[in-house]
Order: C-alpha cells, then structure tokens, then sequence
C-alpha cells in the first residue's frame, strides 16, 4: 500500500505539536509498515516555509524515507475541477488549491491520503482512502 503522506502530519511532526505529535508519529509509523510513503512538491513546498535552506529540508524529508514523486498532469487537472466545483458552490478561501493538488494525487493513484483534517478531501475526492483522527481505530479523543 502506498500512502500520500499530508503536509500537516510533517508539521506536526517538525515542530512536536503538544496535541497531535503522537498520533501522527503513529500513523506514519503505520503507513511506513503498510508499504511506502509518498510526497509531491506541494507538500514538500508547503512543509519547507519554516526552513531557510533546501539542505535542512532535505534532510528532514530524507529521500530514502519520502519517495519524492511528481504530480501526475491527470491529478492537477482533477485538483483545477475540484478547485472550480468548491469555489462555484461558494466554498471560502480558507481552503486553498494545494489541498486540492493533494487530494488529486492521491486520488488519481490511487493512495491512501494520511492527513488531519479530511473533510474537504473527501467532499471532492469521494472515492479517496482517508486516514484520518475520526475514521482511525487509532485515533484516540482527537476528533
């Protein structure tokens, strides 16, 4: 199984989050044991704002760990689709296109996402395998 690991489970990780390290070191721990690991340069982008060198981040995301892989043409058309039905449907800007370019990946690959918050992934990508704080045996009282 192949796993689309979401930029806010690195976070929480990178910066020890009080209220979600554990269950993120958790579930990565678990995708790491199910098969392999996936990120793409959005989440690569999004995880390097903290840091002022490529080398730092490099070395966080360590290739032999992360399969860095491109974002497939098909999946950011779909994430453009999904983008275009959320706005029209009067979604708010909080929610931004990467997490649309996220969502199409895994779902064009057919990846299990793991992420924290999976409500707009699964509105626009239904078909997707979520993991997620509410869907994971795991998960304990975070919600």
């Amino acid at each position: 199984m192949v796993t689309l690991i979401d930029t806010n489970i690195l976070v929480d990780l990178a910066v020890r989050d009080p209220h979600w390290l554990e269950w993120s070191r958790r579930q990565l721990l678990a995708a790491v044991a199910r098969g392999s690991v996936v990120i793409n340069q959005i989440i690569f982008s999004e995880f390097s704002y903290r840091y002022d060198r490529f080398e730092t981040v490099d070395a966080l995301l360590p290739r032999n760990q992360f399969i860095r892989e491109n974002l497939p043409w098909s999946a950011a058309f779909a994430a453009s689709y999904a983008f275009r039905r959320y706005r029209s449907a009067g979604g708010r800007r909080e929610r931004v296109l990467p997490d649309f370019l996220i969502g199409a990946h895994a779902t064009i690959r057919g990846y299990t996402l793991l992420t924290r918050d999976p409500s707009g992934y699964r509105s626009y990508f239904p078909g997707i395998d979520v993991i997620a704080p509410d869907t994971h045996p795991l998960s304990g009282n975070q919600t």
